[in-house]
C-alpha cells in the first residue's frame, strides 16, 4: 500500500508542483498540506484525473494552534472508491485570512464548512450559507477554539417555564475535570483499580501475559 501512495504522491508532485506544499506518508496514510489560495485547484484535480478519480468528499474538520502564526488548519479527508485509495489535505489559516469555498466542486463541502465557520470562526470566501450550524441563535464566540472560556459567553435560549427567549452564561453541563488519559491496553507497568482481580492466587500457574 505504501508504494501506491508513494506513487500517487510523486503523481500529485509532478502536476502540482505549484500548489503543493509537502507530502508525507504516515501510517499508511497520504497527507498534502496545500497552499491555501491553491486549494480549488488541487481538489478539482483530486476529483478529475484519472490517475485519481477522488470524487467522494468524506469530511472537512478544523484544528486550533494557537501558538502558530496561523493558528488554524483546516483538513479535508478524500477517497477515491475507484482505486480505494484516501488522501488528506491540509490548510493553514487564521481569523482573518479566508479559505476558498469548496462548495463548487463537493456540494457537501457546505455543511463541513459551516461548522468550521461555527465552531472554529474559520470563514470559507464564496460559500453562499455560512451561517451558524450547531449552536444557538445569537451565540458569540467559537467553542472549539482553545481559548474559549469555560465559561463567561452569552447564549439565548427559549425558557418553556417563561414562555420566552432568554440570555444567560455559557455553561458547561459537567463539571471540569482533569483525565489523565491512561490506558490499560497500551503496555501499561500501573496497576489500574480492578486490576488486582485478575493476580493468580496462590499456587497457580501465572496468565500468558506475566500476571
Amino acid at each position: 500500500m505504501d508504494e501506491k501512495l508513494q506513487s500517487l504522491a510523486e503523481h500529485l508532485l509532478a502536476a502540482l508542483s505549484d500548489a503543493l506544499i509537502a507530502t508525507e506518508i504516515r501510517a499508511a496514510e497520504l497527507s498534502c498540506r496545500v497552499k491555501r489560495e491553491a486549494l480549488p485547484q488541487v481538489m478539482k484535480f483530486l476529483r478529475d484525473d484519472p490517475k485519481c478519480r477522488f470524487t467522494v468528499l468524506c469530511d472537512i474538520c478544523g484544528v486550533d494552534y494557537p501558538d502558530r502564526p496561523l493558528r488554524f488548519e483546516v483538513v479535508y479527508h478524500l477517497l477515491s472508491m475507484p482505486l480505494n485509495q484516501r488522501v488528506r489535505l491540509k490548510v493553514d489559516t487564521d481569523e482573518q485570512e479566508p479559505v476558498p469555498s469548496a462548495v463548487a466542486i463537493f456540494d457537501s463541502a457546505g455543511w463541513w464548512e459551516r461548522e468550521a465557520w461555527d465552531l472554529f470562526g474559520i470563514y470559507f470566501a464564496d460559500n453562499p450559507d455560512l451561517r451558524r450550524i450547531l449552536t444557538d441563535y445569537g451565540f458569540e464566540g467559537h467553542p472549539l477554539r482553545k481559548d474559549f472560556p469555560l465559561t463567561g459567553y452569552v447564549e439565548l435560549r427559549y425558557d418553556e417555564d417563561k414562555k420566552a427567549v432568554v440570555y444567560e452564561p455559557v455553561r458547561l453541563q459537567q463539571e471540569f475535570r482533569s483525565f489523565d488519559f491512561l490506558s490499560p491496553w497500551e503496555g501499561m507497568d500501573k496497576i489500574l483499580p480492578g486490576d488486582e482481580k485478575a493476580a493468580p492466587s496462590e499456587g497457580e500457574a501465572p496468565r500468558p501475559d506475566g500476571r
